[in-house]
């Protein structure tokens, strides 16, 4: 065995690699690939114009802060902005001392996870859940427990089951990791009675809940009302939960803008983890970030973009009904990026992401967000970032996959 490898940590001997990257390195080597598997925003609806305006007022002023280090815990106006309007928007009540500005919401779960987990405890999630989420805590040594979800989200009769057995056990169970609006991957949303259920579950059992909510603004409104997609932080009256939000989906995902919102006890020990990390995120983008809420930019584009995912969710639909009928099921996402379709009875999903690859078409395999080995029934279809010319031609090509497989 080489030295390099001898070095390594037990930890890093246990990382886990995100299985949607590792997807997009396999498809990248297909030319003419139609990609269902990245969850990526369209680039034509970033606001090009508005961003080129602000940067080059920001450029212009040569003021040196714009381009220099900045504070831990992130550009101040940005965060007083988010306290004012976003937060408070969304019914969240918080001070400056519980908001760290975060690159991404990845490094949100990342420093959260930091903060929270002892290697060997125990984190609940659910089934699925968001595969990066499942790289970030597994690779801080915790021991993820899966709960199944309902057409309401989280089962909480499994939970408090699960909760119970793990304590009598003598675990320690330290959060459970929820995505309340769209679930990435199973396009879900949890209903308003299951998430007060859910906080008077996490209560008595005394554990967080880490809310990650990057689409919570992407609802689509056909079906779904604001008020629907309302935070579980929103009702937080003891301090138990964290909370994630990004600009990601509703701005442009290459600035890597994000905010976590947690008990200021919390949050003060993820600035020293994200000192720690990477001194600062960056300053020029939380400024252009800033620019694009001050100047109203994302308020005005935001039912465009609503309008935009909402007619690539029905395009998809609409094609796997027309060249699959009912040989995959889903349920209808009301928001958010995805379709969680449930394949035809004996279909494997790594079977058939091979055989789609040959096809020019591929997906992330349902088996990639389940903790306990199973999932291998499903895939997740992302509609977001391609056109609707493509989806159409894109199931055409999974449908001859899967009637190649059967």
């Amino acid at each position: 065995m080489s030295s390099a490898r001898t070095a390594l940590s037990n930890a890093a001997l246990r990382f886990q690699e995100s299985a949607i990257r590792r997807t997009g390195i396999l498809g990248a080597a297909v030319p003419g690939l139609i990609s269902f598997a990245a969850g990526y925003p369209a680039p034509e609806m970033f606001p090009w114009a508005d961003l080129q305006a602000i940067a080059s007022d920001l450029l212009a002023r040569h003021d040196g802060n714009t381009l220099q280090y900045g504070a831990t815990r992130g550009y101040r106006p940005l965060i007083e902005h988010l306290l004012a309007h976003g937060l408070k928007d969304r019914g969240i009540s918080a001070g400056f001392e519980d908001v760290v500005i975060t690159t991404g919401s990845q490094q949100g779960l990342d420093l959260a996870g930091r903060v929270l987990i002892d290697p060997g405890d125990v984190v609940i999630v659910e089934l699925p859940t968001y595969s990066g989420a499942i790289a970030a805590f597994h690779n801080l040594q915790a021991d993820l427990v899966g709960v199944p979800q309902d057409a309401e989200g989280i089962d909480l009769v499994a939970l408090d089951a699960s909760v119970t057995r793990l304590k009598r056990e003598g675990r320690r169970v330290k959060f459970v990791y929820v995505t309340p609006n769209f679930q990435n991957p199973a396009g879900l949303l949890m209903s308003a009675a299951r998430r007060r259920d859910l906080l008077a579950a996490a209560r008595r059992h005394d554990l967080v809940i880490l809310e990650d909510d990057p689409y919570g603004s992407i609802y689509f409104e056909d079906s779904t009302r604001v008020e629907d997609t309302r935070p579980i932080k929103a009702d937080d009256a003891d301090g138990r939960v964290v909370y994630l939000g990004s600009f990601s989906k509703v701005l442009v995902p290459g600035f890597r803008v994000a905010w976590m919102v947690a008990p200021a006890a919390i949050a003060q020990k993820v600035e020293l983890a994200k000192q720690a990390a990477d001194l600062c995120s960056g300053v020029f983008d939380q400024r252009v970030v800033h620019g694009a809420l001050d100047r109203g930019v994302i308020q005005r584009i935001a039912p465009t973009l609503r309008s935009h995912y909402q007619h690539k969710r029905t395009v998809m639909e609409q094609s796997l009904q027309s060249v699959l009928g009912d040989r995959v099921t889903w349920t209808t996402p009301r928001g958010g990026f995805f379709l969680w379709i449930e394949l035809p009875a004996g279909v494997d999903d790594l079977t058939l992401f091979e055989r789609a690859l040959k096809h020019k078409v591929s997906f992330v395999i349902g088996s990639a967000f389940f903790v306990d080995g199973g999932g291998h029934q499903f895939a997740r279809l992302s509609f977001s970032g391609i056109t609707p010319e493509q989806i159409r031609e894109g199931v055409d090509r999974l449908a001859r996959a899967i009637a190649n497989n059967q």
